[in-house]
């Protein structure tokens, strides 16, 4: 059962709205290669708004993604594609998963 999750909001800076989604849709790749991801979503709530959120079965998974390769492409893009991405460590209530 997921219990623990991270939700990102991104900003992307004016003119890279379209290589922010770029970006993100190739996330997907990276995080397929993580076992302790069991959820991942690239979202835009607005024109230049974004973000990702995802979730995991424990702290452990998490912090295996914290230190991982998106969490690091997100690191090296802040400041030229998007401003510093918020990252709120949530716990997770309810959650329906199929399996």
């Amino acid at each position: 059962m997921v219990n623990v999750g991270l939700l990102v909001r991104i900003e992307a800076l004016p003119g890279q709205e379209d290589e922010v989604q770029r970006f993100l849709e190739g996330g997907l790749d990276l995080v397929n290669q993580e076992p302790g991801t069991v959820t991942w979503y690239a979202v835009r709530f607005g024109p230049s708004s974004f973000g990702i959120f995802d979730t995991f079965d424990d702290d452990t998974g998490r912090s295996a993604h914290l230190d991982g390769a998106v969490a690091a492409a997100l690191g090296e893009h802040a400041g030229t594609l998007f401003a510093a991405p918020v990252i709120e460590q949530v716990e997770v209530l309810a959650a329906k998963v199929a399996g």
